[in-house]
């Protein structure tokens, strides 16, 4: 069953590299706009449930944008945002953002620990497994899989997408396995595992 499970991550990432990376000097040009919410070079959203886009992962960044563009991940904010983008574009934005570095956060000492063991060892009682098997133990995510740099991001944003996914309202790129993961955290379990994050490095 394991390498069943290898097997599959190994051929979605495979498959997903094949796309070819984006130009990130083109994705330059296009990145003006985002800065409004996301702030320069997307590391400074103006409100703390905006995400920050910098060094997310090209792969994940551009499924993501994909999925917004097409529909499959609705968010108001983002309603018109992507109309006209053709996939190269939408690659070569991603190629832009993954080049630009992820501010840290800071945790909260009060949380840290708690944070820190559900992030690195899950909670075997309620089956969720740990974050840092597909993020990687410092956040930086897998990039042939698909999986997202974590490290850095804004707590706030972490909880309310980790609570989007727990009441399924959040789809795209990927989401039933975070559907299913979220579905077993409480919700002192997301405030802790999100503020750990955000300090994650």
């Amino acid at each position: 069953m394991k390498k069943l499970i290898a097997g599959v991550v190994l051929g979605v990432g495979l498959s997903m590299t094949a796309h070819g990376a984006g130009d990130p000097e083109a994705g330059e040009t296009q990145a003006a706009a985002c800065a409004a919410c996301h702030g320069q070079a997307g590391t400074a959203p103006v409100m703390g449930v905006y995400p920050k886009l910098a060094g997310l992962g090209e792969t994940y960044f551009y499924n993501q944008l994909v999925a917004i563009r097409d529909g499959d991940r609705e968010i108001p904010e983002m309603t018109g945002q992507l109309d006209g983008k053709s996939d190269e574009d939408l690659r070569d934005l991603a190629a832009y953002f993954n080049q630009q570095e992820m501010p840290l956060g800071q945790a909260n000492p009060e949380l840290a620990d708690q944070g820190e063991a559900l992030y690195r060892g899950g909670n075997l009682a309620s089956g969720v497994p740990a974050c840092a098997a597909c993020h990687n133990p410092q956040g930086k995510g897998n990039e042939p899989a698909g999986y997202p740099h974590l490290g850095g991001q804004s707590a706030e944003y972490v909880a309310k997408t980790l609570n989007d996914y727990r009441d399924a309202s959040r789809g795209g790129y990927k989401s039933q396995i975070m559907v299913d993961i979220a579905s077993r955290l409480t919700d002192e379990e997301i405030e802790a595992v999100a503020s750990y994050i955000s300090g994650l490095h």
